[in-house]
């Protein structure tokens, strides 16, 4: 199995979750290996998937331990093959998409064994690798260029995200977990005072309940959420 990769460029727009792009091209111009692509040279696979009905895995840096989601389609167009595949909605994937959408990881590699390939005479008189049919396996998002011709038209990020919504989303983590964590030391306390005696200032401490402004706080920011993803 051999990788091969190709950059891309990132725009971020839309809210689905999902990522396209060019992940291989078929100009005449040899990529870092020496290799062109022929037009064509991914008919077979895509076919084979598509009747298989599982779908290619979109995975990073070719870590079969971190997939991140799945290739929905991939159009074989005269540029190349254009592939739409969407994020999973897991921490993995969610913290990988921030990552792509900054703009410093931004290339694509694919995993692939070369069907057929000959050596053949370019334009200009230079010889090149002309893979003419390719067996694909992964596609991923990895740094490392090769292909500056490949590139993504379109990230999208997920229902939330603007800025304001992770400062928002933040605020209610940190509300949350001082409730559950205040929550958690009345349960301990409850349970040892099973077991020992506690002066009159320790009980105290521990039996007062969470500040009602630490609630109201967070039904005031959850309902906000809810308003603003009807409007």
């Amino acid at each position: 199995m051999e990788h091969k990769y190709k950059e891309f460029r990132v725009k971020s727009e839309g809210d689905s979750g999902t990522i396209s792009g060019y992940f291989s091209t078929y100009d005449r111009i040899p990529d870092s290996y020496g290799d062109v692509i022929a037009k064509g040279a991914f008919t077979e696979t895509i076919k084979a998937r598509e009747e298989s009905g599982h779908p290619f895995p979109l995975c990073w840096n070719h870590d079969l331990n971190q997939i991140i989601g799945k290739v929905e389609s991939i159009e074989d167009t005269e540029k190349g093959p254009l592939m739409t595949a969407s994020f999973f909605n897991t921490p993995l994937a969610q913290e990988k998409r921030e990552i792509v959408k900054s703009g410093c990881v931004y290339q694509f590699s694919f995993a692939y064994d070369v069907k057929d390939a000959a050596i053949v005479d370019l334009e200009d008189g230079t010889k090149a690798n002309e893979l003419r049919q390719i067996d694909l396996f992964e596609v991923s998002i990895v740094p490392i260029p090769a292909n500056p011709r490949a590139e993504v038209t379109d990230i999208k990020s997920g229902r939330r995200n603007s800025k304001s919504d992770a400062d928002t989303i933040r605020q209610i983590i940190s509300l949350a977990q001082s409730l559950l964590a205040d929550e958690v030391d009345d349960t301990e306390d409850t349970n040892e005072e099973k077991d020992q005696p506690k002066d009159n200032a320790e009980i105290e401490a521990k039996d007062q309940t969470v500040d009602n402004s630490e609630r109201d706080g967070l039904l005031e920011t959850i309902k906000a959420i809810e308003m603003e993803g009807k409007s």
